[in-house]
């Protein structure tokens, strides 16, 4: 195979604000930034996962800041590098430099909604002392997690999920690079697997052509879509009131089988609609307030552990298990 051995995320990643797929206001909006770089403001990208931000924030970098742009660009993933004291030992003393030869230093700051309030109100001030040497460019998933302190010194741009034609129609364009056999119906699992989410529909297209034809069987294989089954059978079980049955067959899932938890609650959401209950909406709620958590940062096994049980709660079981104020629980 051609490309053997390179991820075709990276191989695929886009070179140009044009070829952002499925974002038109953003290629529109960022075209804009870029005739004009020296009046260029802050920028927040936000927007599901696999949409395009990383590669937008890079694009940008590259334009303005020509050939030497790594020398000029610092990169974050601020889920790592969380806490106030990276921001005082890295954004600091890289932004307060001048720039030879480029307009000024980038900083991008990955998943910038899992900072830490503290880290973020440091930010700030470092965003007013630096504005004349550096511009920043946060990357979130949910615009809520950053504070409005900060959301107001930056040019917000929106990347909405990406329409399935247009995915389906990037990833037959990569199959017929890649001289591989595909089905529609393989293509369209894909999008309903990785949910408009660019990134992991590529990684699992790369998985399944290992395989052979690119069709839904293969496609199954690699995502380990069986895990949806498991978790709907999980689910179940905690809504009987058997809370330490689904708790062995949760950790069996996530720890031996490797299923993220956050795939966990993704993936109930998708059988809460299989499942006949009269608390269907409370069910609902409940998946979508453990999912904020984690998302939040909060402690993986203790949220899944009390989701369960309050599952089990809502019939009335007789397998109750008091986890208090679960909110309490829940700040990371």
């Amino acid at each position: 195979m051609s490309s053997e051995g390179q991820m075709w995320v990276e191989k695929y990643r886009p070179n140009e604000i044009g070829d952002l797929i499925g974002q038109p206001n953003v290629v529109s909006r960022l075209g804009s930034l870029l005739e004009n770089p020296k009046e260029m403001p802050h920028l927040l990208f936000t927007g599901p996962p696999g949409t395009g931000k990383t590669s937008a924030a890079l694009i940008v970098a590259q334009k303005i800041l020509g050939e030497p742009w790594r020398d000029y660009t610092l990169e974050m993933n601020a889920s790592d590098e969380r806490g106030i004291g990276d921001v005082r030992d890295k954004v600091k003393i890289f932004s307060r430099h001048l720039a030879m030869n480029a307009p000024y230093r980038i900083i991008i700051l990955d998943e910038a909604d899992e900072m830490t309030n503290s880290a973020q109100t440091a930010l700030r001030r470092i965003m007013e002392e630096s504005s004349r040497f550096t511009r920043f460019i946060m990357i979130c998933n949910y615009s809520s997690g950053i504070i409005e302190p900060l959301q107001s010194r930056c040019a917000i741009i929106r990347f909405p999920r990406l329409p399935k034609e247009e995915l389906v129609r990037r990833l037959e364009k990569i199959c017929r690079d890649e001289n591989l056999q595909y089905d529609e119906a393989g293509l369209s699992k894909i999008y309903d697997i990785s949910n408009g989410d660019m990134r992991q529909a590529i990684n699992l297209l790369q998985g399944a052509s290992l395989l052979g034809k690119i069709d839904a069987e293969n496609i199954e294989r690699v995502s380990g879509i069986t895990h949806k089954g498991k978790v709907g059978e999980i689910i179940e079980l905690a809504l009987d009131g058997k809370f330490s049955k689904a708790r062995s067959e949760l950790i069996q899932l996530t720890k031996v089988q490797g299923l993220s938890e956050s795939d966990f609650i993704k993936y109930a959401g998708d059988e809460l609609f299989r499942i006949d209950d009269p608390n269907v909406g409370e069910i609902a709620k409940l998946i979508s307030e453990y999912d904020y958590r984690l998302v939040r940062g909060a402690n993986p096994d203790i949220q899944m552990a009390a989701l369960l049980a309050h599952l089990g709660s809502l019939r009335g079981s007789s397998q109750k298990l008091d986890i208090g104020n679960t909110k309490d629980q829940s700040d990371p």
